[in-house]
């Protein structure tokens, strides 16, 4: 096997084996020993592929970014439409109010734990990371010819990227209470509206 291949295997490992740990004990109770037992690997595996949990904490957020941007690309090479392109990031919102989900956990854990330079730093760049790969989606769309060129993709990417923010935070608030006026079906339409506007 390829060295590169067993490192994404190893690194696979230890992300899977974090999330479900979040779900199981939470941000707080989690350990790097919980994790290094589930996930097979020894302090130094770990410690070769990140430096802390903090750091850990965010590679799971950054990974759920990541991934949809891999389906927004692969539905953006299968059809040259807006339909396409949009469901692959339609389709994870209704994620961003979901409490039982490890990377709302991550977040508004982290968040608590802002004051700690390497954790305002790592946010920081999880936020830049967001707002970069909107921004992407929505230049894409205009090269594609089916996003209008009028439309703002500085602002309209910071918009959508302090939204799903919001709901995330929301979502582990307020989980289970409903009666939202705004939720994921609600973003979705605005995007939709935002990006897609009529003549």
């Amino acid at each position: 096997m390829k060295r590169e291949t067993k490192r994404e295997q190893t690194r696979e490992r230890l992300l899977e084996a974090t999330r479900s740990l979040i779900l199981e004990k939470g941000c707080d109770h989690l350990t790097l020993n919980d994790i290094m037992e589930r996930a097979g690997l020894s302090k130094g595996g770990i410690f070769h592929h990140v430096k802390s949990k903090d750091e850990l904490l965010i590679r799971i957020l950054e990974e759920r970014a990541e991934e949809t941007n891999r389906r927004f690309n692969a539905a953006k090479e299968r059809e040259k439409s807006f339909a396409a392109p949009f469901r692959s990031i339609a389709d994870s919102l209704p994620e961003l109010e979901n409490p039982d989900d490890a990377g709302n956990r991550v977040f508004v854990h982290l968040l608590g734990r802002i004051s700690r330079p390497e954790v305002r730093g790592a946010l920081r760049q999880f936020y830049e990371q967001t707002l970069r790969l909107s921004k992407q989606w929505i230049a894409s769309g205009q090269e594609a010819g089916v996003i209008p060129a009028s439309v703002d993709a500085d602002k309209s990417a910071e918009l959508f990227v302090l939204l799903s923010l919001g709901l995330r935070v929301r979502g582990m608030l307020l989980s289970g209470a409903g009666g939202n006026a705004f939720d994921a079906e609600d973003f979705k339409r605005l995007i939709e509206r935002w990006l897609q506007p009529e003549p």
